[in-house]
């Protein structure tokens, strides 16, 4: 007997198609806010819905805080009556599709801290209704989606996965600062609960982005190919750091070499070395993996080795800056004045996320070194409860002051060649100098 289609996939594939389903996005950070900018701008009323009260008034304000976001974009979906935002869970019961789009931090003890997700499944499972789909977004370990978000929403609701609400997985990609690759045009994965779940998921995307939907058999596929996609630069980063601090002690520039090989047009993919990894992703997320692999009796050496180098470079930085100013300068750390390029986790961007360049300065100071630093996308910030402020012009004058400049971020806004003309001595943990000069050592 052949079996009958659900009702509510039906109906709800029909308001995907027409546009007018009501769509929702539960968090407006990185990735919420782009996603549901997105989604107003492909003609969907979308309600976007975070507990900052401030960032809820900036949305509605039109007061853009994420850089990927062009500011016309933000104005013209709020002018059209396409996009809002609300600080109040109730809206859920006025959505037909909503996306979990929350942080997924690590606690003290480096284990996956799911509060937020499982925070914002309770209340949308409070006001759930039959038809409806949810797709979590938020970077995690295998499993989650089912063995968490799924109990949650059914405990909540009364209602039943696949036959009365759709779930499913996909997870972002999102680059901060890449000028090809947005939200819009990068390739989607979707993992459905059931096949139910997942048509009406790939429906979803698929009348939003112009990337491909790339479909899968289940949620733990999707979210395992997240992992696997952090993992992959994870593990790399963790090589090229170590081949730079072996290549130093050899006499090799590694740059050089990455150069090279970059040359090989096959079975070669270039990484490069750094003053340590940032951003919300590479840091933490191969460790969900490391913690859920522990449920299996498996222990993932080869991440959490990767983990030990990468977590390593930014007190290696400090070692070559204690070198380089007692070789040059016959000096100290204690008193020495220092200077920071670049303070965000990337170039060209204004993300402090897990930068190492917040560890490297704690460092410095501890030691008594006189920090300061200049970061033209970031004027101030608070580092382990201090304020800091950038220079508002990196000077002549300033560059002269210092006994050594860190370029810990190599933006493309600064102006290296009066940097290299000027400084006593500079440590370019980023290549950002291409010459070779006297005054300038490389990673």
């Amino acid at each position: 007997m052949k079996k009958s289609e659900n009702p509510y996939k039906k109906k709800l594939l029909a308001k995907i198609e027409n546009k007018t389903a009501v769509l929702g996005v539960v968090g407006l950070g990185y990735i919420g806010l782009p996603l549901a900018v997105e989604k107003a701008k492909a003609g969907y009323k979308t309600i976007g819905f975070d507990m900052q009260e401030k960032k809820v008034y900036w949305v509605n304000e039109g007061r853009n805080y994420i850089g990927d976001i062009v500011d016309s974009d933000l104005r013209d979906v709020l002018d059209k009556g396409l996009l809002h935002a609300i600080d109040d869970f109730s809206f859920v019961k006025n959505v037909d599709a909503i996306c979990i789009c929350v942080p997924t931090p690590l606690d003290i003890y480096q284990q996956p801290d799911l509060s937020y997700v499982k925070t914002s499944t309770e209340n949308i499972g409070k006001y759930l209704h039959p038809g409806m789909l949810v797709v979590l977004e938020s970077t995690t370990y295998p499993g989650t989606t089912e063995e968490i978000v799924k109990p949650i929403l059914e405990k909540n609701s009364g209602l039943k996965c696949g036959k009365d609400f759709f779930l499913a997985f996909s997870p972002e990609r999102v680059d901060p600062g890449n000028l090809q690759y947005k939200i819009k045009n990068t390739p989607k994965v979707v993992g459905g609960v059931t096949s139910d779940c997942t048509e009406v998921a790939a429906s979803l995307y698929r009348h939003i982005l112009q990337g491909k939907v790339h479909i899968v058999s289940s949620p733990k596929v999707a979210e395992m190919e997240k992992i696997y996609e952090n993992i992959f630069r994870h593990t790399n980063i963790a090589l090229a750091n170590e081949m730079a601090i072996l290549c130093h002690k050899m006499g090799i520039n590694f740059w050089e070499v990455i150069e090279a090989a970059k040359t090989k047009p096959y079975g070669f993919m270039p990484f490069y070395p750094g003053p340590g990894i940032g951003g919300h992703c590479i840091p933490l997320d191969p460790f969900y993996l490391t913690w859920k692999a522990r449920e299996y009796n498996y222990h993932t050496r080869l991440i959490e080795l990767a983990g030990e180098i990468n977590k390593y470079m930014p007190e290696y930085v400090i070692e070559r800056t204690v070198k380089i100013l007692s070789k040059k300068f016959n000096k100290s750390l204690n008193g020495a004045r220092i200077l920071l390029l670049g303070v965000a986790y990337k170039k060209d961007i204004d993300d402090l996320r897990e930068s190492p360049a917040l560890e490297i300065i704690i460092k410095l100071e501890q030691e008594g070194a006189i920090v300061s630093y200049y970061d033209p996308y970031i004027p101030e910030f608070i580092n382990n409860e201090k304020e800091y402020k950038s220079l508002q012009k990196l000077t002549t004058k300033e560059i002269m002051e210092k006994d050594i400049i860190i370029i810990t971020t190599a933006h493309s806004n600064v102006n290296y060649d009066m940097v290299v003309k000027n400084a006593k001595m500079i440590f370019d943990t980023r290549n950002a100098i291409k010459d070779d000069v006297g005054n300038v050592e490389r990673l």
